[in-house]
């Protein structure tokens, strides 16, 4: 057989990967450093993921410090966590800036949690195409002759159970991110 279920493994793995990238950055209340993975500096003109131009500390369970390497980038790094999503405003000391983390208020924590489930169905939506791709390729290799029906069928069930597990794996995921955020 051509194909192979295990590429398309793969790739579904990648995209579950990818939710759970987007779930951590959902803050839940606490200081976590990985809020600020998707943020991105202007640095002598190339724009760069932040932890490679600074430390980022968290000290007490409220608030991160972010202390770049260079002092020159620290307007730019205020700038750019100022028009994130994050909705936190930075405090700029001269040398680091402090993040503080407030409570989660019931309406915020919804919010969260509807962001965390859009994440989820982009990711169970991708899984979903992915299978649509691997079923197009059975289809193709049993027009030219490299598969017989009965393979098929039997592939055809393989993606089903394959997606239907994965897709499982996005709803524990985000179901967790869920509990996270509402836990007060």
């Amino acid at each position: 057989m051509s194909i192979e279920i295990k590429t398309y493994d793969e790739k579904m793995h990648k995209t579950i990967e990818a939710v759970r990238a987007n779930c951590a950055s959902v803050r839940a209340g606490r200081a976590n450093a990985s809020v600020l993975d998707r943020i991105s500096v202007e640095y002598y003109g190339v724009s760069t993921p932040i932890q490679q131009v600074a430390s980022i500390s968290a000290p007490d369970p409220h608030t991160l410090v972010v202390q770049p390497w260079d002092r020159s980038i620290l307007k730019e790094i205020e700038r750019a966590i100022q028009t994130s999503d994050l909705g936190i405003n930075p405090q700029n000391d001269g040398t680091v800036i402090r993040l503080a983390f407030p409570q989660l208020t019931q309406e915020r924590r919804k919010e969260l949690t509807k962001q965390v489930h859009k994440y989820g169905e982009e990711g169970k939506v991708a899984i979903r195409n992915i299978r649509r791709d691997a079923m197009d390729a059975v289809k193709k290799a049993v027009k030219g002759s490299e598969l017989t029906e009965d393979d098929q069928k039997q592939l055809e069930k393989e993606f089903q159970e394959l997606t239907d597990k994965r897709c499982k794996d996005v709803d524990e995921l985000t179901a967790a991110k869920e509990k996270e955020l509402m836990a007060v």
